[in-house]
C-alpha cells in the first residue's frame, strides 16, 4: 500500500510536492480507510485542476519512476535513461536531477525508497526498512557511484556494488543479484501499483486471459450488465506467429540474434449482442471490440485490473478516469474501491478528474481530494489537499470548487479580447 509519492524538479514541478495517501484528522466515512502497520491510510485520492495544472504530470512522474525501477536491470553501460524532463523555466532546475520518493508497505514491512536521476545517471538512492518503529537503512547511495552500507552487510553488498552502473538502480541491481533486504520493496514495484495514462496501451497478455479465465470474463460481463450496457457474452480468439525478421531486427537485435525470431499475438476480441426483431424473435449479434464506444472499450481495458485489485492488494493510478464515462459510472467506481465487501484486499485508486459531480463528502473525506494548480508568473505547479482549507462536514465542496474557493480552476478571460474591434 502507498502511503506517500514525493517528486521534485520534474515537468512542471519545480518543488517538492506530495501526495499522500495518510489518513487526515476528521472521522468522516471510516469506511474509506484502512489501518494497518500502525497507520491509517486512505484508500481513494482525486485529484482536480484546471487544464495544464499539473494532474497528469503527476501521473507522469509515477509512470516514470515505476518503470524506471522495473527495467533498470535492462540499462546498458552508457544508455540514457527513459524520458526524463526537469523544471525547464528555471536555470537551476535544469542543471538539476529530478527526485523521487515513495513511502509504502511492502510484504507488512514498511519501506521509504528514494532516488534522483538525470538523462544520464542516478546521482542519489536509498532505501530504508521499518522492522520496528525506527528506520534501518538499507543502503545508501551519493555522488552516483558511493554507496554506505550496514557493517553486518557490508562485504555482500560491496560484490553487488560493482555489478551496479550509473545509470542503474541500485534497488534492482541488488534484487537481480539475489539480495533478500531488497527483495520485497524492489517487487512491490513490479507487481502493486500500476498507472495508466491511455488504455488503448494495455498489453495483449491482458486481453488474452479473457479467454482462459472463465471468472474474468463474467466480472467483466457483469459489470457491463451493472453500467447497463448490455452484453451477452464475450469471445477472445488468438494466434501466435513470427515476427517479420526485418522488424525484430530493428525493434530487438539482439534479442533476435540470441534467441530467434520474437513471436507475436494477434488478438482478436467480439462482444456478443443480444437484439430482438420486430417479430419479438431473439438473436445474437457479434461486433468487434473496435467497432464499440470508447467507454465500452474503457470499460473491457479497465476491468481485468479492477478485478486483480479487489483479489491482490494494489495500487491503481489513473490519468482521467472519467474519460467517455458517464459520471455515475465513475462515481461507482470509486464507491467500490471504498466499499470493505468488494475491495476486500484493501486495494487504492488514485486518478485525476474534472468531474465535478464527485465533489461530496457523502463519497469521500475531505483528505481524499486534492487539488493542482500553476503559478502562471513561474509555470510551475503545486499540489494540495481540501482538507488545507476550513471546509465543514457539512460543506457543499463542489459549489465551493466551482466558485474558486480552493482555486485550482481555470481562469476564463473576458470573450470580448477575442473581437476585432470596429
Amino acid at each position: 500500500m502507498l502511503i506517500e509519492f514525493s517528486v521534485n524538479n520534474f515537468l512542471s514541478f519545480k518543488n517538492k510536492v506530495t501526495l499522500s495517501m495518510e489518513k487526515g484528522n476528521g472521522d468522516e466515512n471510516i469506511d474509506n480507510i484502512i489501518s494497518t502497520n500502525n497507520v491509517d491510510l486512505l484508500k481513494v485520492a482525486a485529484i482536480y485542476g484546471a487544464n495544464a495544472s499539473g494532474k497528469s504530470n503527476l501521473i507522469k512522474a509515477f509512470t516514470f519512476a515505476i518503470l524506471f525501477i522495473r527495467n533498470s536491470n535492462n540499462n546498458t553501460v552508457g544508455m540514457r535513461l527513459p524520458i526524463i524532463n526537469s523544471f525547464m523555466f528555471d536555470e537551476f532546475t535544469m542543471g538539476s536531477p529530478s527526485e523521487f520518493e515513495f513511502d509504502f508497505i511492502s510484504n507488512n514491512i514498511r519501506y521509504k525508497y528514494a532516488f534522483s536521476a538525470d538523462a544520464t545517471k542516478v546521482y542519489t538512492e536509498s532505501l530504508d526498512a521499518y522492522y520496528t518503529q525506527k528506520p534501518t537503512n538499507i543502503f545508501t547511495r551519493t555522488n552516483s557511484n558511493e554507496y554506505t552500507f550496514p557493517k553486518a552487510e557490508e562485504s555482500k553488498l560491496k560484490s553487488i556494488e560493482s555489478k551496479n552502473t550509473e545509470n542503474k538502480l541500485f534497488l534492482a541491481t541488488a534484487t537481480n543479484w539475489n539480495y533478500e533486504k531488497t527483495k520485497d520493496a524492489y517487487l512491490w514495484f513490479v507487481n502493486c501499483i500500476d498507472t495508466f495514462n491511455s488504455f488503448d496501451s494495455i498489453s495483449k497478455e491482458v486481453l488474452i486471459d479473457y479467454s482462459n479465465n472463465g471468472e474474468l470474463k463474467m466480472f467483466t460481463l457483469n459489470m457491463l450488465k451493472e453500467f447497463d450496457i448490455f452484453i451477452k457474452d464475450l469471445k477472445v480468439s488468438y494466434e501466435e506467429k513470427e515476427m517479420d525478421t526485418n522488424m525484430a531486427n530493428m525493434i530487438i537485435p539482439q534479442a533476435a540474434k540470441a534467441v530467434g525470431t520474437p513471436m507475436v499475438s494477434n488478438v482478436k476480441i467480439e462482444l456478443i449482442h443480444e437484439v430482438v426483431d420486430k417479430n419479438n424473435n431473439t438473436f445474437n449479434i457479434g461486433m468487434g471490440l473496435e467497432s464499440e464506444s470508447e467507454g465500452t472499450r474503457i470499460l473491457f481495458f479497465l476491468a481485468p485490473f479492477l478485478k486483480y485489485a479487489f483479489e491482490n492488494n494494489r495500487v491503481i493510478v489513473i490519468d482521467e478516469l472519467e474519460k467517455s464515462l458517464h459520471p455515475a459510472i465513475v462515481e461507482y467506481i470509486v464507491k467500490m474501491f471504498n466499499n470493505k465487501k468488494v475491495n476486500k484486499s484493501n486495494s487504492q485508486l488514485i486518478f485525476t478528474t474534472h468531474a465535478t459531480n464527485l465533489l461530496n463528502l457523502e463519497l469521500f473525506r475531505r483528505d481524499q481530494i486534492w487539488f493542482t494548480e500553476k503559478n502562471p508568473k513561474t509555470a510551475a505547479s503545486d499540489l494540495y489537499p481540501l482538507d488545507s482549507f476550513s471546509v465543514r462536514k457539512d460543506e457543499n465542496i463542489q459549489k465551493g470548487y466551482i466558485n474558486g474557493r480552493y482555486g485550482a480552476i481555470p481562469f476564463i478571460r473576458d470573450i470580448d479580447l477575442w473581437l476585432e474591434d470596429n
